[in-house]
């Protein structure tokens, strides 16, 4: 079995709310290969579930700091004290989005341009917006990685405007990655599948959708916390040392198919 050794590296881990948020599957990962990790998150109302999460890691916790990143002065503000308390960062993990619950709600073509800007500023500007401050922090070797859904490439009933987002997002790790390629930077975009997390709950019939995903999947399930935690995982570590701008289903197949046939 390979074993990840990331001892010495630093990750920020942006968007973990909770214990059923992916960026916590990709944080926890961090945490057992050894790297330092800071968590940051978007109210204070969310601290005491990361205190509670992170308390078996403390000696490997640099901080927790609340930021809002649609604000520049918590993303300056979360960034001089990484410069200051850690020196340097070698991970960036992009876990966050977010639209107005009504922007689900109603049909997408009744999407207002408040919803629309709210929606592309939050899920996608912010990998920009973080991005611009981590990159002077990291040096050759580094990783970005960040989340979307396949609902960037293919309409999912409901998802609506966030899978405009997500479009928005897989095309800027694109661009980002040619960017920062050149400084042996690189930045990749993992695409779970349906996954029970906290953001899920807000969408209308997830839980429909998340049944009929197990049943079209090649493998007849949906991916777990662990598959797409460990994916990230691989793509921080060296052994991705030649992977930059994919995006990688971690869906169990769903994405390859076309159409199921019942047996």
């Amino acid at each position: 079995m390979i074993s990840i050794d990331l001892t010495g590296k630093v990750a920020l881990i942006a968007g973990v709310q909770n214990e059923y948020s992916l960026g916590w599957a990709a944080g926890k990962k961090l945490l057992e290969a050894g790297a330092t990790c800071i968590f940051s998150f978007q109210g204070e109302r969310n601290l005491p579930a990361l205190e509670k999460l992170t308390a078996a890691y403390k000696d490997q916790i640099a901080f927790l700091e609340v930021c809002d990143v649609s604000k520049d002065e918590d993303l300056l503000r979360l960034f001089e004290r990484i410069k200051t308390v850690c020196g340097k960062l070698d991970y960036l993990m992009h876990a966050i989005a977010f639209t107005p619950r009504a922007s689900q709600e109603n049909p997408f073509v009744q999407t207002t341009r408040s919803d629309w800007q709210i929606a592309l500023d939050i899920s996608a500007y912010s990998l920009v917006a973080l991005t611009q401050h981590a990159a002077p922090l990291m040096a050759e070797g580094s990783s970005i990685v960040c989340l979307s859904y396949y609902a960037a490439e293919k309409v999912v009933a409901k998802y609506n405007v966030m899978g405009v987002a997500k479009s928005a997002l897989e095309a800027s790790a694109r661009y980002l990655a040619y960017d920062l390629g050149l400084r042996g930077i690189r930045v990749n975009v993992v695409s779970p599948g349906p996954m029970r997390t906290v953001a899920a709950k807000s969408i209308p019939g997830f839980s429909l959708m998340f049944e009929k995903a197990a049943k079209v999947a090649a493998m007849g399930r949906n991916a777990s916390f662990e598959e797409v935690g460990n994916t990230c995982l691989y793509l921080f570590s060296p052994l991705s040392s030649g992977t930059t701008g994919e995006t990688i289903y971690v869906d169990a197949g769903y994405s390859i198919m076309g159409m199921a046939m019942d047996s």
